[in-house]
């Protein structure tokens, strides 16, 4: 699922504890991640899920669920 999976880069890039990962938790606000981070993660993602994030929609990213939906959205079956 891809949830689990971009849980699985989150913890792994800034440490966060699994289980404090929701599809509510805000990058910023709840993880600390600052524009470092998020560029970090979303190039994981992009590994992860062989696509390419555009600069203005990762900015729009917010939350764990704005990521999922993304993915969802753009990843061939």
């Amino acid at each position: 699922m891809v949830f689990e999976k971009i849980r699985e880069i989150i913890v792994e890039q800034l440490g966060a504890e699994e289980d404090e990962i929701t599809m509510n938790t805000h990058l910023m606000k709840d993880l600390e991640a600052d524009s470092l981070d998020a560029v970090e993660i979303i190039m994981a993602i992009e590994d992860e899920f062989d696509i390419e994030v555009a600069d203005e929609d990762a900015e729009k990213f917010q939350t764990i669920s704005d990521i999922v939906k993304y993915v969802e959205d753009n990843v061939a079956e």
